[in-house]
C-alpha cells in the first residue's frame, strides 16, 4: 500500500518577475482512489489514521484537531446520520454507504471548487481546453524552454501539459474540446469514471516503466516506492512488496507486469474498498459479535473511528452546519 502515497501534486508556481495565477493542486498520477492515502498497515499493524480518513473523508483533518470530548460528541451526531432506518444500530450496508458517501463528497467538492476556479463566467456550462491551458500552463510562455522541459525525478511541466491534453481529450465525450462539469469531473478524477480507466493505467505505466519497454520489472516496481540509502538495510515492507510482486502482481510469472497486470493491480475489478473497511470497523468495535454496531459500541471505540491527536495537517476544515 506504500505506493498509494506517491501521487504527486502540481507544484505551486510562483515567479518573482512575472505574475502567474496559482494553479490547482492536481495529481500527476492517479490510482484507483483508496479510502485514504495513508498506509493501511504500518509495521504489520493496522494504521488507525487510514480508518479515520476512510470513515470521515476530509473531515479527518477536523477531527484530528479536536479534544476527545468534542470528538465523541460529533461522532455521536454522525452515528445518528449513518443509521438510515433509525433502528438504533449500524449494519454493514449503512456503514458501507456512509464510507462511500464521504469519499464521493470529497470528489464532488473538489470538482465544484475547481470548476468555479476555472470557469470565471458562471453563466457558461463548459470550459474550453484553451482557457484551461492558459490558466494552468500559461506560465510556460514566459519560461525558458530548458526549464520547462527539465526532468526532475520524472517531473516536467511539458510532460504534464501533454498528459493533461491527452486526459482532456479522453474526458471530452463529444469531441468539441469543451468539457461540461461532468466531463471535467472525469478529467480531474479519471479513476472514478469507467471509460477513463485506461488513461489511469497508461499514466501509471509511463511513470514506473523507466526503460520504456512496455512492462514493469520488479526493480522498477520497487524503485517507484523506495530508494535505498547507501548501506541501508532494506525494510521489511519492501521485502514484502517484492513478494507481493512475484506472488500477486506478476500473474503469468514472467518477471514483469504488463498493461493488464498493472490494471489488475491499481484497478482491481472485484475489490470493494468501502465494504472491506466497513467489515474491518465492525470487527474491531462489535463487542457482542452480532455483526452490528450500537452507538455505545462506536463511542467506546471513538479513537478507532475518529481519533483525537495534534497533527500538522494544516488548516482544519470546518462544518459548523453539521455539528
Amino acid at each position: 500500500m506504500q505506493f498509494m502515497q506517491q501521487s504527486v501534486l502540481l507544484l505551486v508556481l510562483a515567479f518573482a518577475a512575472i505574475a502567474i495565477p496559482k494553479p490547482d493542486e492536481k495529481k500527476d498520477r492517479v490510482f484507483d482512489r483508496e479510502l485514504s492515502d495513508k498506509d493501511h498497515y504500518e509495521d504489520d499493524k493496522h494504521n488507525t489514521q487510514y480508518d479515520h480518513e476512510a470513515f470521515l473523508g476530509e473531515e479527518a483533518k477536523t477531527f484530528d484537531q479536536l479534544p476527545p470530548e468534542e470528538s465523541r460528541r460529533r461522532l455521536g451526531i454522525m452515528v445518528d446520520k449513518i443509521d438510515h432506518n433509525k433502528d438504533g444500530v449500524i449494519n454493514l450496508e449503512e456503514l458501507k454507504d456512509w464510507i462511500r458517501y464521504t469519499q464521493k463528497r470529497y470528489i464532488n467538492e473538489d470538482v465544484e471548487r475547481q470548476w468555479k476556479q476555472h470557469n470565471s463566467d458562471s453563466s457558461q456550462d463548459t470550459i474550453s481546453w484553451a482557457d484551461y491551458k492558459k490558466m494552468v500552463y500559461g506560465f510556460l510562455d514566459n519560461m525558458d524552454a530548458n526549464d520547462a522541459n527539465k526532468d526532475d525525478e520524472g517531473f516536467s511541466y511539458k510532460n504534464m501539459l501533454k498528459r493533461d491534453r491527452r486526459r482532456w481529450s479522453a474526458a471530452d465525450s463529444n469531441g468539441d474540446d469543451l468539457l461540461t462539469k461532468e466531463e471535467f469531473g472525469a478529467f480531474l478524477h479519471p479513476e472514478e469514471t469507467e471509460h477513463m480507466r485506461d488513461i489511469v493505467v497508461l499514466e501509471t505505466m509511463e511513470d514506473i516503466d523507466k526503460d520504456s519497454d512496455g512492462k514493469i520489472s520488479v526493480t522498477e516496481y520497487i524503485g517507484d516506492m523506495y530508494r535505498a540509502e547507501e548501506d541501508e538495510v532494506e525494510p521489511d515492507w519492501v521485502k514484502n512488496e517484492r513478494e507481493q510482486f512475484s506472488t500477486y502482481r506478476d500473474k503469468d510469472g514472467d518477471g514483469f507486469m504488463d498493461t493488464e497486470e498493472v490494471k489488475n493491480w491499481i484497478l482491481p475489478p472485484d475489490f470493494d474498498h468501502a465494504e472491506a473497511e466497513a467489515r474491518h470497523l465492525i470487527y474491531e468495535a462489535d463487542s457482542d459479535a452480532d455483526q452490528k454496531l450500537t452507538k455505545d459500541e462506536i463511542l467506546n471505540k471513538y479513537d478507532l473511528f475518529v481519533g483525537s491527536q495534534a497533527t500538522d495537517f494544516g488548516e482544519a476544515l470546518s462544518r459548523h452546519d453539521e455539528f
